[in-house]
């Protein structure tokens, strides 16, 4: 019980904080609340951690796959070295270099709000690699087990992290937009130092392989 309260915590810290920084989905969010409504925006926000549950639970079946596929967890490390070198210097950038800008935004309908959340969460990319990521660090870490409930807390973390970033932005986005830009700076300092530590034991991991 106690490895699946540090899981629950662990992923979803990790979800929140990727989910924080100003982007397409938490100004949509925004967006379908100022102009649809609050609960519109929720029901967008729903969808968005709907698609984002269905990613981190491909994630976790890509983790153990490979989990029982030992001679592939090597290179795999490797591959993970450089994929949070490579994001722990872009978040390091993107804090330094950020300025104020006009994000991109998506008109929603009323009616369609939960679809277009699932839509544009798919167009995310990074969101599979991210979580599979981070299920071979955790169970490097001892805290999943790849049995059904390790599995069902991961998930439900990755998605209720993201959703609570959602709900922050659909309700509080009139004190968000004033401060967004440090906002936006220290959340992506944040996220470089997380990308250091999935390093830092990444690295140590393969030394002590």
């Amino acid at each position: 019980m106690q490895h699946l309260l540090i899981l629950f915590f662990a992923t979803f810290s990790a979800a929140f904080m990727a989910t924080v920084p100003p982007g397409l989905l938490n100004m949509n969010a925004a967006k379908v609340s100022v102009e649809k409504g609050k609960l519109n925006g929720i029901i967008f926000s729903l969808g968005v951690a709907v698609m984002v549950i269905l990613q981190a639970t491909i994630a976790v079946y890509i983790s153990k796959f490979l989990h029982k596929n030992p001679e592939v967890v090597d290179v795999l490390l490797k591959i993970a070295v450089v994929v949070f070198t490579f994001f722990m210097v872009y978040f390091f950038i993107a804090a330094g270099r950020n300025k104020k800008k006009v994000k991109k935004i998506v008109k929603v309908s009323k009616k369609n709000s939960f679809f277009k959340g699932i839509l544009l969460a798919a167009l995310n990319l990074l969101t599979i690699p991210y979580y599979s990521g981070l299920n071979i660090m955790w169970n490097a870490s001892g805290w999943i087990k790849f049995e059904v409930w390790d599995i069902l807390v991961f998930i439900f973390a990755a998605g209720s992290g993201t959703f609570t970033v959602l709900y922050m932005y659909t309700v509080y986005f009139n004190k968000l937009e004033n401060k967004s830009n440090r906002f936006s700076k220290n959340s992506n300092y944040i996220l470089s130092g997380l990308m250091l530590v999935l390093l830092t034991i990444t690295v140590f991991r393969i030394a002590y392989r």
